[in-house]
């Protein structure tokens, strides 16, 4: 006999908020703290279930540095998906295609690196949504309805708009003096200073915890907290996490694989190194 057909996905037990993006946009809006495991330079489903397991928020993909396989990528969002975990995912540049592939394979969180000028942001806007709110091309029935096809394609498209996050990244001395016109732009969900490249551009490279780098944060914090878009960045540490809390901020792209294999190795030699010399 076979089964009632079905709209919903069936990882849908696990966004109680009706997808995974609406998940992470309600999360956020109720103040909660999140904390998102770097994905820089190995995507694979094991990884997803590693991050899963250490209890991350989300999956966050570094895509602008590196070449990831196409297909172990989507495989990565598809399984990141299934375990609960709304993927963000830095587009290579402000390209449609790149951008519509991104989200066809299920990222529901755009990252523009080096976001600059408000015109930037509506352009990636109109990536983004579908007509009459932007111009992004109808493709369900991939990862971004789980592969499920829907019944109604009016209310998906809609729901789709609600899915997806626009994540601004600040992390040059021009964003920074247009900050005010970038983070009042209509339609960002969140902003992201990057600490690493900005430290470089405000003339403290590698310190951003310089008062000449984190003052200019604070500030971009206090504008994000004015407009009420959740703002985040990458600590040093978690007691500098801490202190980025207690001002405010609401999200983290913590650490990546490299990081957490480079240090559990260094770790695990040092401890028997401890007693072999």
């Amino acid at each position: 006999m076979p089964k009632p057909k079905t709209n919903k996905p069936p990882n849908a037990h696990l966004y109680p908020e009706g997808g995974p993006g609406r998940q992470l946009k309600a999360r956020l809006k109720a103040g909660e703290v999140l904390l998102g495991g770097i994905l820089g330079e190995i995507v694979r489903p094991s990884l997803v279930k590693c991050y899963q397991q250490a209890g991350f928020d989300f999956v966050y993909l570094e895509y602008e540095h590196v070449f990831f396989s196409a297909t172990d990528l989507a495989d990565t969002v598809l399984a990141a998906r299934d375990n609960g975990l709304p993927v963000i995912a830095k587009t290579p540049q402000l390209e449609r295609a790149a951008v519509a592939k991104l989200l066809e394979c299920g990222v529901v969180g755009i990252q523009l690196p080096r976001t600059e000028t408000r015109a930037e942001v509506e352009t990636l806007l109109d990536y983004l949504k579908f007509p009459p709110n932007g111009t992004r091309a109808a493709a369900p029935g991939y990862g971004n309805s789980d592969f499920v096809v829907p019944e109604d394609a009016r209310a998906w498209l809609q729901e789709q708009d609600e899915e997806v996050s626009l994540v601004i990244h600040i992390e040059t001395k021009k964003a920074y003096e247009n900050a005010d016109e970038i983070i009042s732009t209509p339609g960002i969900d969140m902003v992201y200073v990057g600490p690493g490249d900005f430290s470089v551009e405000m003339g403290q490279p590698g310190n951003p915890e310089h008062p000449e780098v984190r003052g200019p944060m604070a500030e971009i914090l206090a504008l994000c907290k004015q407009y009420g878009v959740p703002f985040g960045t990458t600590a040093i540490n978690a007691e500098a996490g801490r202190g980025w809390v207690e001002e405010g901020a609401l999200f983290f792209e913590a650490a990546d694989e490299l990081e957490f294999i480079r240090e559990g190795a260094t770790n695990l030699v040092d401890a028997y190194r401890g007693f072999i010399s």
